[in-house]
């Protein structure tokens, strides 16, 4: 019987849609963002079926598990196949409290100066 192969968790992460690129997951893995049991895990690390994953992505944490292995990007209808978002409600309406404050800005005074938009991305952590 042939072991079935277990994917990397960057190559996952981004096959579930959770990142936009392969290399945004295995940076995020990188800097400690992501992590399994509370233990920040290295880009290379198994995945493993009913593995829960918490990814923090700016002001959200998200807590996601795993149902079935992947290793090819699969489109937005087929992910609730693969992964079950364990994320409670609460982070999710903390994100949007945070998206319309930081989001103020006078009606039609255009797009941020670039001050304003380091500032947002600091905000959302995204720097």
């Amino acid at each position: 019987m042939a072991k079935e192969e277990s994917p990397r968790i960057d190559k996952w992460l981004w096959s579930v849609r959770l990142f936009k690129t392969r290399s945004m997951a295995t940076q995020a893995c990188r800097a400690g963002k992501v992590k399994v049991e509370d233990q920040a895990v290295k880009p290379s690390r198994e995945v493993q079926r009913g593995m829960i994953i918490t990814i923090q992505s700016g002001p959200l944490q998200r807590s996601v598990k795993v149902l079935e292995l992947l290793d090819k990007r699969i489109g937005a209808k087929l992910v609730s196949q693969y992964m079950e978002d364990l994320t409670p409600d609460e982070e999710y309406q903390k994100l949007e409290i945070i998206k319309s404050q930081a989001g103020m800005r006078p009606y039609r005074k255009g797009r941020p100066t670039k001050k304003e938009r380091r500032d947002l991305d600091q905000w959302f952590g995204w720097d």
